[in-house]
């Protein structure tokens, strides 16, 4: 199982979430607000991203990754990164159950 993280423009929000809806199989999508300082132009400049986390298996990787890749991609400088995580185990908070697929 990995993690995928994504750090997006908020513009492209939309976009993303229409292009990953196509893909079966993917559990659900965690969206979150992000402010970074990019230091790109000499100074560390306060910017406003969106993030996404989707845990998937890790058939699902490449088929999430290149989505998001697409579907954010403008051409313009700071159009995001996308982290690839491995995921060790997860528990679920009401039920107490643990998954530790791999």
């Amino acid at each position: 199982m990995k993690e995928i993280k994504a750090i997006i423009k908020p513009f492209t929000l939309e976009a993303v979430i229409e292009a990953l809806r196509e893909i079966k199989g993917l559990p659900a999508i965690t969206i979150s607000p992000a402010h970074g300082l990019s230091a790109e132009r000499g100074s560390f400049d306060q910017v406003v991203k969106t993030k996404l986390e989707i845990m998937v298996t890790d058939e699902l990787v490449e088929s999430v990754v290149q989505t998001i890749q697409k579907a954010a991609h403008t051409g313009n400088p700071g159009d995001g990164r996308i982290f690839v995580i491995p995921v060790e185990e997860t528990v679920k908070i009401r039920t107490g159950e643990r998954d530790t697929h791999q």
